[in-house]
């Protein structure tokens, strides 16, 4: 005759898919707390902050030093530049001066960075949207 333990996780095959139940939830709980805190969104970050005049300013500098060829105004500095413009509730205007004349405007969300490029040629009178990007990565890192 075969005597069965009072407690019915002590029976070994009750043991092992109680220690895999726990090993499983141990392991995803671990996993998930790992992606949600490593891995931040740029964009919570900015909105947790927010967005200020100077991030957006920096922010597009930076992009304009990285993406322009500023070795023609070496010579002559005030024939390119950067420079505030309006701000409304929602968004930053910042201005780029090409050597050339045109213009690029970056209006800055304040809520999370995200940034719409509108290029313009005032002496053509031509405006056309060229893109976005997220001045967050932009931004240098402070520590």
């Amino acid at each position: 005759m075969r005597v069965l333990p009072k407690n019915r996780y002590l029976c070994p095959k009750n043991n092992i898919l109680l220690l895999f139940m726990k090993g499983f939830i141990i392991s995803s709980a671990l996993i998930a707390l790992l992606l949600c805190s490593c891995h931040r969104n740029k964009a919570d970050l900015a909105q947790q902050a927010g967005i200020t005049a100077e991030m957006a300013y920096e922010a597009v500098n930076n992009y304009c030093h990285s993406e322009y060829d500023w070795s023609i105004a070496t010579e002559n500095p005030s024939m390119m530049s950067v420079t505030m413009g309006e701000e409304t509730e929602n968004e930053y205007k910042v201005i780029f001066r090409s050597y050339t004349g045109a213009l690029v405007n970056f209006y800055v969300d304040k809520s999370n960075g995200m940034t719409r490029m509108v290029e313009s040629v005032p002496t053509l009178d031509v405006d056309s949207v060229v893109g976005t990007i997220d001045i967050m990565d932009y931004l240098e890192k402070k520590e």
